[in-house]
């Protein structure tokens, strides 16, 4: 297998995943701009998308994968076939359970993400009666994600990378189509939450039958519960919920100070989040899945060498494709924010408010792309200790920064807190894989480093320049040629970046590497 054809086939899906991403988001921006409304609406959202995030990027794949990576390896198809009916048969009787418990406590769940809406007498019901309607959303997300685990470890990245697409069809056509039609409109949101879930799991099945895979969800969850498989998954999982979620954590807690902040606040970060998470998931999240199960089976053949190369080439891919990122985000937030959010009800004031808090997320990106990079180099060997010792003292750092950075920067305090605690995730993840032997870097770092800087720092300038020689927020009433000139932009960043680097000698044959 090409990993890097790999990745280019994850991205490319989930680079229509985020373009449809950013057209919801986009559509949700002009129907209801920043306000109480979107607040309630982003934070009852932010509960299930937390389970989401634990699931489907987190805990239950780095404790699953490699488990499923050793069964199908080493003891046969019906083996194999037999740990994924039992996981999914308990998973799939907690996750009821879970929505259960969810839907009857919502107020107190809202409560405790965001206790500042209860000073706006609409917006605290409004996300509570959201809450219970989206709550159910885990069980398919998490079903989906255990899906995409299986076709993952069968090298099938297609399916699970295009599935979120649909989550954003969804939102498209509640946000255009449904939305006008109801009493309340933001409940359209809520019921394309529940809605994409849903179309996300069954996407994955046609795949799951070709390879016989399909999840047997059974009636006794006890009895799948006595499954070796399972309760060394539950074993490894349970650490791994607070290890891989310490920024989701950290998410929850900056959401809660941020309903205090005032009416809008809530909505601005989450439109930063999605910036944000444009070049997290295109780099972070799709080399973490390629990279995970080919980890796993250097881990099963006992390839240490092999294991370090695997890691040295996702630093390496990741520092090449974040670090232009991470400069956009800091020098072109606002060209970015107006171009895609500017319109309707999202005013100018909406603008400034979202480019601060996604300059504040560039000065962290790139830690925020490496720990999904770093972090399955311990969950390949099962190791799940370490990374959840790190992510404790991580969050207090978070946290701690918060009542530093808050009083100074206000909402984008809280983004740059969670960029800044992300980069010391990355700093002690790696220092322990080099301190233990599992990462030996390779030749040429220096090089590659230097090349690196001086392609930026030319990118920097450029992008500066870009930024303050336009009135991105006065061509609010020419959209087409904002959009054109942000278009021509991008283009000639990428050219020029590429560029210098191809100009400094940098090797780009380094990337196209085969693994069996």
């Amino acid at each position: 297998m090409n990993l890097f054809r790999a990745l280019l086939t994850v991205s490319g899906f989930t680079l229509l995943s985020r373009v449809t991403g950013l057209a919801r988001e986009t559509l949700i921006a002009r129907a209801f701009g920043a306000s109480a409304y979107t607040d309630a609406f982003y934070v009852a959202f932010r509960i299930p998308n937390l389970l989401r995030r634990i699931s489907a990027e987190g805990a239950f794949s780095q404790a699953f994968v490699p488990i499923l990576a050793e069964f199908k390896n080493q003891k046969g198809h019906d083996a194999t076939k037999a740990l994924v009916d039992a996981t999914s048969t308990v998973l799939a009787w907690a996750l009821v359970v879970l929505s259960v418990l969810g839907i009857v406590g919502a107020s107190f769940v809202v409560f405790l993400v965001a206790s500042g809406l209860r000073s706006d007498g609409g917006a605290y019901p409004l996300a509570v009666s959201m809450t219970r309607i989206m709550f159910p959303y885990i069980i398919f997300i998490s079903l989906t994600s255990l899906a995409s685990a299986v076709l993952n470890t069968y090298k099938n990245f297609s399916l699970p990378a295009f599935a979120p697409v649909l989550l954003n069809v969804a939102f498209i056509v509640a946000a255009v189509w449904v939305a006008p039609h109801m009493r309340t409109p933001v409940y359209a949101l809520a019921w394309a939450v529940i809605a994409g879930g849903v179309l996300q799991f069954l996407v994955q099945l046609p795949g799951l039958k070709k390879i016989d895979m399909l999840p047997g969800i059974g009636l006794n969850p006890v009895r799948a519960l006595a499954h070796p498989g399972v309760k060394r998954v539950l074993a490894k999982m349970g650490p791994a919920v607070f290890a891989v979620s310490a920024q989701q954590i950290s998410l929850i807690i900056n959401t809660n100070i941020a309903s205090h902040i005032g009416p809008g606040a809530v909505s601005w970060i989450n439109y930063a989040d999605r910036l944000m998470e444009f070049p997290t998931a295109l780099l972070g999240v799709a080399l973490g899945t390629i990279l995970l199960p080919s980890l796993s089976k250097a881990h099963v053949d006992a390839d240490p060498q092999e294991y370090s190369s695997l890691l040295d080439w996702g630093l390496r891919v990741t520092f090449l494709l974040a670090a232009p990122s991470a400069v956009a985000l800091f020098f072109f937030a606002e060209p970015l924010t107006a171009t895609l959010f500017h319109y309707g009800k999202f005013d100018a004031h909406s603008v400034v408010m979202v480019s601060r808090a996604l300059s504040a997320y560039g000065v962290g990106l790139i830690g925020l792309i490496l720990i999904k990079i770093l972090a399955p180099g311990f969950y390949a060997k099962q190791d799940i200790k370490t990374p959840v010792k790190i992510a404790i003292g991580v969050l207090i750092v978070t946290q701690l920064s918060n009542y530093v950075f808050v009083p100074i920067f206000s909402h984008a305090g809280l983004t740059l807190s969670i960029g800044l605690g992300s980069c010391v995730n990355a700093s002690l993840l790696f220092v322990m894989l080099r301190r233990r032997g599992i990462y030996m870097p390779s030749a040429g770092w220096l090089t590659f480093f230097v090349q690196l800087v001086g392609a930026c720092l030319v990118l920097a300038g450029a992008m500066h320049w870009f930024n303050i020689s336009f009135d991105w927020i006065g061509l609010h009433d020419q959209p087409v040629a904002r959009m054109v000139l942000l278009a021509a932009c991008l283009v000639l960043f990428a050219a020029l970046y590429f560029g210098m680097l191809w100009l400094m000698g940098f090797k780009y044959a380094y990337f196209k590497r085969r693994v069996k």
